[in-house]
């Protein structure tokens, strides 16, 4: 005596096929993008900026507030956009008791790659930073930085 499985695989088809079609796709993920009105840095507090430029061959250069004259290269690893980070706060936690407020405007350039923008996005988040901004550098940016 020979058991007929047709109808049993037919069925499973059936559910299968039901499932597959009854279920909701997942939908995107959006995430909030608060940016200035204009794009324009020269509005925000210049005592609590700190600017990060992500230039060519991963080097990476930083600059408080509106002083473009005292730029510098500090490496091109993460940990030194988080030493950087963790100065500035203490800078703006001496100056006003707390280091709220802090804004970090992440530039950059041509040549920067997606690396280099994705493990600045990653140290925002590992140092705690609440406000930040993904922008282009500015030509006297570059001229500064020689790009």
């Amino acid at each position: 005596m020979r058991v007929d499985l047709t109808p049993m695989v037919d069925l499973g088809f059936l559910l299968i096929s039901f499932f597959i079609f009854t279920t909701t796709l997942s939908q995107p993920t959006v995430m909030k993008l608060a940016t200035t009105s204009n794009g324009d840095s020269s509005e925000l507090p210049a005592n609590k900026i700190l600017n990060l430029i992500l230039g060519a061959d991963d080097d990476i250069y930083v600059y408080n507030g509106q002083q473009l004259n005292r730029i510098k290269n500090i490496g091109s690893n993460s940990a030194a956009i988080r030493n950087a980070i963790f100065q500035k706060k203490k800078e703006i936690k001496y100056k006003y008791g707390s280091d709220t407020g802090m804004i970090v405007l992440i530039k950059a350039t041509d040549a920067s790659t997606y690396k280099n923008v994705v493990n600045a996005l990653d140290e925002m988040l590992i140092c705690n930073v609440k406000t930040y901004e993904l922008m282009d550098a500015a030509n006297d940016e570059l001229k500064a930085i020689k790009l």
